[in-house]
């Protein structure tokens, strides 16, 4: 189960981070249900917490750099454990769409909730014979 806030990024509406959630299924044989928060409920959300905790951890320190920010952030623990940190390399590819033969069948493979069709979803491997 995974606990997801609902941003842009990860909503049960983003086809394409649906898509790689689909391809994570069939590759390790996991069935992965998504369960949204409802908006605003953010106090409920562990990495909103952590989040909080890192922004007051370096605040006062000017993030001027690249280095700094890591520096920082790898320095920071939460509730006993440290950060672990590091920089992205390669492009992310923005504005990527899914036609809508491909979403069809992205649909067919979502089970989604009757009463909370977008906060509610499962994604269960597809099976190899």
């Amino acid at each position: 189960m995974i606990n997801s806030d609902n941003g842009p990024e990860c909503s049960g509406h983003r086809t394409r981070y649906l898509q790689r959630l689909v391809e994570f299924a069939d590759k390790t044989g996991l069935t992965i249900r998504l369960v949204y928060y409802p908006p605003y409920h953010n106090k409920y959300n562990a990495i909103e917490r952590f989040w909080a905790g890192l922004e007051k951890s370096w605040n006062s320190y000017l993030l001027d750099s690249q280095e700094t920010v890591l520096k920082r952030a790898g320095n920071f623990i939460w509730k006993g454990q440290q950060a672990v940190v590091s920089m992205m390399t390669g492009v992310y590819e923005k504005g990527v769409k899914l036609g809508s033969d491909q979403v069809r069948e992205l649909e067919a493979r979502l089970q989604r909730s009757t009463t909370l069709k977008w906060w509610d979803i499962t994604i269960a491997p597809e099976k190899v014979f």
